[in-house]
């Protein structure tokens, strides 16, 4: 909202720290008042008017706009509720702008409402802190000065924005679900974020079928959650998990929007990955799984998207059908060694083979890669048994 007011998300990033600090100070004597969120968005849009009215120039034309029309909008008889999801997607689409370089958008968007931090958006990005950094201010800076407009686009604009919001909305659940750091494995709101975004865009553009293949590749791959972690929080493998557990409302959910593709027939990128993860699904234990399956969908997959992480995952499925020495020639050509999950591959190729030392060798570049401390035990574990 205070975007959307300013006109500049540095600004409203300022006002809402200053409006919480306020509350912070005041609601404990005070009390909590009956409209929270409406206390907080009154608050630092006074708090805006009264910086602006201080810092700005007769000259500042953006500033001038900003105060004049002050009082044309009543924050204070905006929903709480409503508005506040359609901001939100209102503001993905704002920082996913064509005027804005691809990455730069996702980027954005996941530092500002994927609740993800510069450190680990940079390293989703494998640039290093610093560089993102700038990437970050950069953007923001150009959404103001160009005036990028608040809202959802048009039915016309919606195609070169839909690809960015979708990559955004997918990378703010890959955190939610793998963690790039911390004490946990899973991060539930980031998770639950995305899927509730991924709702509200598949009703936005309800006739674009990717749309529906992110959701149900989400949906697919969240049913698998609560047998990720055993009850101590350790790591299970995907062959390891209790398949009795996994959450059958929604597999089935997300097998019937993957039907619904299917009969659509314009099969995209994620539609893929959910109809990958579908077959998964289907199987009710690990050795009942369809790799041929699953291989020939890699390579559809690998037709659209020919990137190092897709020829990765490919060769998984390349080792279960051709054999594991095909996947290790795959594996040993990609140029992934930023990647911790490419060495994770690679051991276990590796140990399957037995080739115990190399295998060990990439263990421990894994382990080198791993800030996620789950993710990280589960590995020394691996490491230890096999040098054992």
């Amino acid at each position: 909202m205070l975007v959307r007011f300013l006109g500049d998300i540095d600004a409203a990033e300022e006002a809402v720290q200053d409006a919480f600090l306020a509350a912070v100070e005041r609601w404990p004597s005070s009390g909590v008042p009956p409209s929270p969120v409406g206390w907080i968005i009154t608050a630092a849009r006074n708090r805006a008017i009264d910086r602006l009215r201080r810092e700005s120039s007769r000259d500042d034309r953006h500033a001038q706009a900003v105060l004049l029309n002050a009082n044309e909008e009543s924050i204070d008889e905006m929903d709480e509720e409503s508005p506040v999801r359609d901001d939100r997607l209102r503001l993905i689409f704002t920082c996913c702008h064509p005027a804005l370089a691809p990455a730069v958008r996702v980027a954005l968007t996941l530092r500002l409402l994927g609740g993800l931090t510069t450190i680990e958006i940079a390293r989703a990005f494998l640039v290093p802190e610093a560089t993102m950094a700038q990437r970050l201010v950069r953007a923001k800076a150009k959404i103001r000065d160009a005036r990028i407009p608040y809202r959802i686009p048009s039915a016309s604009e919606l195609p070169e924005r839909l690809r960015s919001v979708l990559s955004v909305v997918y990378l703010i659940f890959n955190e939610g679900y793998r963690a790039s750091a911390g004490d946990q494995l899973v991060r539930d709101d980031l998770c639950r974020e995305a899927i509730r975004l991924g709702r509200l865009i598949v009703s936005l553009v309800p006739e674009e079928t990717e749309p529906r293949g992110l959701l149900a590749l989400m949906l697919l791959i969240e049913s698998r959650r609560r047998t990720r972690t055993t009850a101590d929080g350790d790591l299970v493998l995907l062959a390891d998990q209790d398949r009795s557990q996994w959450d059958r409302a929604l597999i089935a959910e997300g097998q019937g929007l993957v039907r619904q593709c299917l009969l659509i027939g314009r099969p995209g990128y994620y539609q893929i990955q959910a109809a990958i993860n579908a077959v998964h699904s289907d199987a009710l234990s690990a050795a009942e799984t369809d790799w041929g399956q699953i291989l020939a969908l890699y390579d559809q997959l690998l037709t659209i998207a020919p990137t190092p992480i897709v020829k990765l995952n490919r060769a998984v499925a390349v080792a279960e059908v051709h054999g594991v020495e095909a996947a290790l020639a795959i594996v040993d050509l990609l140029a992934l060694d930023d990647y911790p999950v490419f060495h994770v591959v690679r051991a276990d190729l590796l140990r399957r083979v037995g080739r115990t030392a190399d295998a060990v060798a990439a263990y421990d570049a894994a382990i080198a890669r791993t800030e996620n401390f789950v993710e990280r035990e589960f590995l020394l574990r691996k490491r230890t048994h096999l040098s054992s």
